[in-house]
């Protein structure tokens, strides 16, 4: 008997990415899902998008007060019908084997939840390409994002994960934060004795933010979650959380040695640094545009995430402030 799965959406706003994410899942090869979209306090209205493929789809809509994407996810996950819970963001666009691949995956891997990839789309702009690039490359994230072989215990992430319905249950689902909420949720599994797994065959492709502003403040506010994400779950703790930090101040420190000293040799590595995410940028994406966009990213994305994780650091440890007065924002109140 094939696994039953129920897609859940949470959404705010973003009515142009809805209408591709249900246009990419109306051509799925394996039709039986549903599809939950919790509209989280959107300001403007879904229902007109979501009318247009409700003939082709299995959909239900359900519209509350904003309270951020996991307690949504939460909330969607309570009216699912179905043994799986499969969560995509809402600036995904899947392969039309997306559902086929992940009932295969299923069957063949036992876990009790599990994660894909996302990758870049041909029909991305530059800047999109040259973001996802950043987020998924071996100078920056080490590949967690990319590929399995790059982590030793994959760690799904809520653009691209599913759920036992029976398991999410049992540990209460997504965390109140509104930030980090996903990699939360992962180690609350293990640590609840649940396996995860990592499928090839159900890449996504995932838009992210379509300018550096808006990548800038999203990385920043991901360093910021992660001493919350080390607090809660001491036993995952890795040095290399804190390496964008480290490169952050190394860089400040080459400044400083140069302007002080007269000398540039940190700012050397730096340089080398730089001509390798370049060269490895242009070898994979095979652009000279996206390839030096992508340096910009790369650098925007360990600065920002860098001076989050540090502030959120001081705070959390120096001042011994609670997470959730640190920063409030980042965590719904009941």
């Amino acid at each position: 008997m094939k696994p039953t799965i129920s897609i859940i959406v949470a959404i705010f706003n973003r009515k142009d990415e809805l209408f591709e994410l249900l246009t990419s899942l109306t051509a799925q090869t394996d039709k039986g899902f549903e599809i939950i979209i919790v509209d989280d306090g959107s300001l403007i209205d879904l229902k007109p998008t979501i009318a247009k493929f409700e003939e082709f789809l299995t959909i239900k809509y359900f519209r509350k007060d904003n309270s951020g994407p996991g307690l949504s996810r939460n909330y969607g996950a309570r009216r699912a019908q179905n043994e799986w819970l499969v969560f995509v963001d809402s600036d995904v666009i899947v392969e039309k084997d997306y559902i086929g691949n992940i009932k295969k995956g299923i069957v063949e891997i036992p876990c009790d939840a599990f994660g894909g990839a996302d990758k870049a789309h041909k029909g991305f702009n530059l800047m999109q390409k040259a973001i996802s690039y950043s987020m998924t490359s071996v100078f920056t994230t080490g590949g967690i994002r990319g590929n399995k072989k790059a982590v030793s215990k994959f760690q799904p992430r809520s653009f691209n994960m599913g759920v036992k319905k029976e398991v999410f249950e049992k540990v209460g689902g997504f965390s109140e934060m509104r930030i980090g909420e996903d990699p939360d949720l992962s180690m609350t599994l293990w640590e609840n004795g649940f396996t995860t797994a990592f499928f090839d065959t159900i890449a996504v492709y995932h838009k992210r933010r379509v300018d550096f502003g808006k990548f800038s403040k999203q990385v920043y506010q991901f360093g910021c979650a992660r001493p919350i994400l080390n607090q809660r779950h001491p036993n995952y703790v890795k040095i290399s959380f804190a390496f964008p930090t480290l490169f952050l101040l190394g860089y400040v420190m080459g400044f400083l040695e140069y302007f002080i000293l007269g000398k540039g040799i940190i700012l050397v590595f730096y340089g080398l640094y730089t001509f390798m995410v370049l060269f490895h940028a242009l070898i994979m994406t095979k652009n000279a545009s996206i390839a030096g966009m992508a340096v910009i990213s790369t650098y925007i994305q360990m600065f920002s995430y860098g001076y989050g994780f540090l502030k959120s650091w001081i705070l959390l440890n120096i001042f011994r402030m609670k997470p959730e007065d640190a920063f409030p924002k980042h965590f719904h109140k009941n």
